[in-house]
């Protein structure tokens, strides 16, 4: 038996400026691995190409692994890059397979294709029209009828912040082995709703999402293959972008449909609880600065949302750095600004050199109308790294790392973390990798939304939600959406299903 194992993953944000390469899938090689590269480097891991290898040699099959891409999400996938990985794909499937299994996105718009994954599957469905093909999928993913027409089994995260990423990846291989050995005979069910919920008011841990992805496990355990509620990604200004669902069951399309719209009306029912309502950054610091570090120990997050990596964020936008400075705060580590060039001066520089920067925005955004805005910045090189590190967990458990040269000034009052490649602080190795213990510190800056609860969740005594610059804003009013489908909630309070 044999298995075509591949990886193209990707989230895009089309208000971003951030390019995206083949090199952006490479992390710290100039092209994507493949072959008995890709499957060393992976096996082991907590991801849902992972999980593929592991169920793949637990059958004894052979693994054909033609790429193994994985970006962090930022703006249009460049069509080079696009077609380079596509036709490793395809070309695996076109010398003959038994079976298909996808670690894709979900969410990936190219410059010439709004549905990334959708037109893969459909080439594929052209090249092998009988081969099962299985899909692991981000929470996060803008669904299309591309995508379920074209695949077996879809199976997506339940959890955000992503720590089942590997179960995921289990969940869909598993049904599909079911599949070919005659165990199962796959039932898909898809649907939608009119809704854009804020990202901000996604994650898993809290209401209304808990209870959904509580539900759709539980649909899981009552006899379904797989059972996903994708709440979207609505930083993509696409016709798809928004929240679906898609049930698996086995041989019943009655009940696959049942169940879609149970958890799609589960939704609808509390749409505006997915909405989130923004607070003035200065308010927000005011806050941070009133909290008694006598009855709240432990470290303040302070989250710079509105520029997160794992959105399609620049990382480089100072507003948010700059109150805090300008508040007076202390024992503050900040994660991350991405400035390639402050990097280099402060190598030049040397460790314990006294250096003065201006720090960060040095990209414009003009989705928002906006000039990058530095920020002059005093202190000391404190620490100079490659910017390697492998995650901890739980999410990306053993995952290599790469935020390419890395260095830490600090101002006496705030470390902060300078980075050569965008990397969202998901996992306390980032801190520890640059010699920080954020345990010892008073407060955290954060440039995270959602995914730092899983590496830092545990140590923190407060949360202040700042609202400052970037592509990733959770006010909806500054993005100027011209493709997603109308009318849409809460863009259009009235939309109906």
């Amino acid at each position: 038996m044999k298995i075509v194992i591949a990886q193209m993953n990707h989230e895009t944000n089309t208000f971003s400026p951030v390019p995206t390469p083949i090199s952006r899938f490479a992390r710290a090689n100039s092209l994507p691995l493949e072959g008995e590269a890709a499957i060393t480097a992976i096996r082991g891991t907590g991801t849902a190409i992972g999980a593929f290898i592991e169920l793949a040699e637990k059958a004894g099959a052979t693994i054909s692994l033609p790429v193994s891409g994985h970006a962090w999400p930022s703006g249009l996938v460049e069509d080079k890059a696009y077609e380079y990985m596509c036709q490793r794909i395809c070309d695996a499937v076109s010398e003959g397979c038994d079976a298909i299994l996808l670690d894709l996105h979900g969410a990936m718009v190219t410059e010439s294709y709004p549905d990334g994954e959708g037109e893969l599957l459909a080439r594929l469905r052209r090249i092998a029209p009988h081969t099962p093909i299985g899909v692991a999928l981000d929470m996060h993913a803008n669904v299309y009828p591309a995508m379920v027409d074209n695949a077996d089994v879809i199976a997506g995260y339940q959890t955000y912040p992503h720590v089942d990423v590997y179960e995921t990846g289990r969940r869909a291989g598993t049904a599909l082995f079911s599949m070919l050995a005659g165990k199962a005979t796959p039932s898909m069910a898809w649907g939608q709703r009119p809704m854009l919920p804020h990202v901000m008011r996604q994650s898993s841990l809290d209401s209304p999402n808990r209870e959904i992805q509580e539900r759709a496990a539980e649909m899981e355990k009552q006899g379904a293959l797989c059972a996903s509620l994708f709440v979207g990604f609505p930083h993509a200004d696409i016709v798809n972008a928004g929240l679906s669902a898609v049930v698996v069951t086995d041989n019943d399309p009655a009940l696959a449909k049942r169940w879609c719209n149970e958890l799609l009306d589960m939704a609808w029912k509390d749409r505006a609880k997915w909405v989130y309502q923004v607070e003035p950054l200065e308010k927000s610091l005011a806050r941070a600065r009133a909290i008694d570090p006598n009855t709240s120990p432990g470290p303040v997050v302070l989250l710079d949302h509105y520029d997160n990596a794992a959105s399609g964020g620049t990382m480089d936008t100072m507003a948010v750095l700059d109150g805090i400075l300008q508040s007076g705060l202390e024992d503050v580590a900040a994660f991350a600004v991405f400035d390639p060039q402050a990097v280099s001066e402060m190598q030049k520089a040397g460790l314990g050199a006294q250096i003065t920067l201006m720090l960060g925005g040095k990209l414009d955004m003009p989705s928002l109308g906006l000039k990058g805005q530095a920020l002059k910045v005093s202190g000391t090189v404190k620490h100079l790294s490659d910017g390697r590190f492998v995650n901890r967990g739980p999410m990306s458990k053993g995952v290599q790392m790469d935020m390419g040269p890395t260095a830490v000034l600090d101002t006496g009052k705030v470390e902060i973390v300078v980075i050569s490649r965008q990397q969202e602080p998901n996992d306390i190795e980032c801190f520890a990798s640059q010699g920080i213990d954020p345990n010892k510190k008073r407060f955290l800056m954060l440039k995270s939304r959602v995914h730092w609860r899983a590496g830092f969740g545990h140590l923190a005594s407060s949360i202040v939600e700042c609202s400052g610059v970037g592509v990733c804003t959770s006010d909806f009013s500054v993005l100027d959406f011209k493709n997603v489908r109308r009318p849409i909630y809460p863009l259009d309070l009235d939309a109906q299903h």
